[in-house]
C-alpha cells in the first residue's frame, strides 16, 4: 500500500460507497490521488473502474436513484453529494474528464476548447484567444488545428479528436484531469501519442485513468489501483504492483489467469 505525507494529497476518497439503485457497485474505497502523478485503475470488466472513475466529477448525479455513501475530498473540499453548496458543475471545471471514445461537440475546434470558459462567463475574445491557443499547445495539437479552427470538429481524425476533447478538458484549467480508456478507438500511432501527452500533462496537473490495457498502465502510471467486484484489492507503485504484488488475486488478474 502506497505511503505518503497528506501534503502529496490532491484528492482522496473515503470509505466510499456507491450504489446504483439497490445495487451495491463499489464498497468501501478508500484511495488517495497524488498531487501531479498518473494514478492508473486496472481490473476486469464490471469491477466499477468507470463507476469509480465518475465519482470524482460527480457524473452519477446526472442519473436518478444513483447514490453516494462516504467522502470525496479535492483537498481540503468535500465535494461528494451529501455536502451542501458544492455547485457539480464546477467539481467538473476542476475535476475534468476525458471518455473512452472522442466525443467534440458540433462545434467549430475553436468553439469547443471555448465551451467551458462560455460557461463560466468568459466572452472577451482576447481571453477566450489566448486560452485556446494555450490549451490546443498543451494539448499537442496546435500546429495541427492552428489554420482550420473555425472548422468543424468532426473533420478532425479520430487521435486528433481525442487530442481536441484533451484541449477542451485543459481549457478551465482543472486540478486533476480524468481519463476513461482514452486510447481503447484509437490506432497505435494515436495512442502512441495520447500516452507521451499524459506523461507530459503530469507535470501540471494530477491524473487519474482507467485502463483495460495492463501494458499502458505499466508505461504511463506512477500508482495503480486493481479493483475487483467492486472493491479495492491492492495500491500501490506501478513497478510494485507489476513486478511483486503483495495480494495473490492482484497477480492472478496480472498473469493473466482471469479477467
Amino acid at each position: 500500500m502506497v505511503k505518503e505525507e497528506k501534503s502529496q494529497y490532491k484528492a482522496e476518497s473515503k470509505d466510499l460507497n456507491f450504489y446504483y439503485g439497490s445495487v451495491h457497485a463499489l464498497k468501501d474505497i478508500s484511495l488517495h490521488i497524488l498531487e501531479k502523478k498518473v494514478t492508473a485503475l486496472i481490473g476486469p470488466s464490471g469491477c466499477g473502474k468507470t463507476t469509480f472513475l465518475r465519482c470524482f466529477n460527480r457524473m452519477h448525479d446526472l442519473y436518478p436513484h444513483n447514490r453516494y455513501e462516504g467522502e470525496i475530498i479535492l483537498h481540503p473540499e468535500n465535494i461528494n453529494i451529501i455536502s451542501s453548496g458544492i455547485d457539480p458543475i464546477e467539481v467538473r471545471m476542476r475535476i475534468s474528464m476525458v471518455f473512452q471514445k472522442p466525443n467534440p461537440f458540433p462545434k467549430t475546434i475553436y468553439e469547443n476548447v471555448a465551451y467551458g470558459l462560455r460557461v463560466r462567463g468568459a466572452n472577451r475574445k482576447s481571453i477566450l484567444d489566448e486560452a485556446v491557443e494555450k490549451s490546443l499547445r498543451r494539448a499537442a495539437l496546435w500546429d495541427e488545428a492552428k489554420d482550420r479552427l473555425n472548422k468543424l470538429a468532426f473533420d478532425l481524425s479520430g487521435g486528433q479528436q481525442q487530442r481536441l476533447c484533451i484541449a477542451r478538458a485543459l481549457a478551465t484549467s482543472p486540478e486533476i484531469l480524468l481519463f476513461d480508456e482514452p486510447t481503447s478507438s484509437l490506432d497505435p500511432i494515436a495512442t502512441s501519442k495520447i500516452e507521451e501527452l499524459i506523461i507530459e500533462l503530469k507535470k501540471e496537473v494530477s491524473i487519474l485513468i482507467v485502463t483495460h490495457n495492463m501494458q499502458q498502465a505499466a508505461r504511463v502510471a506512477d500508482l495503480t489501483a486493481f479493483m475487483y467486484l467492486g472493491e479495492l484489492i491492492e495500491f500501490d507503485r506501478t513497478d510494485k504492483i507489476f513486478t511483486n504484488p503483495s495480494n495473490k488475486l492482484t497477480e492472478e488478474y496480472i498473469t493473466g489467469r482471469f479477467g
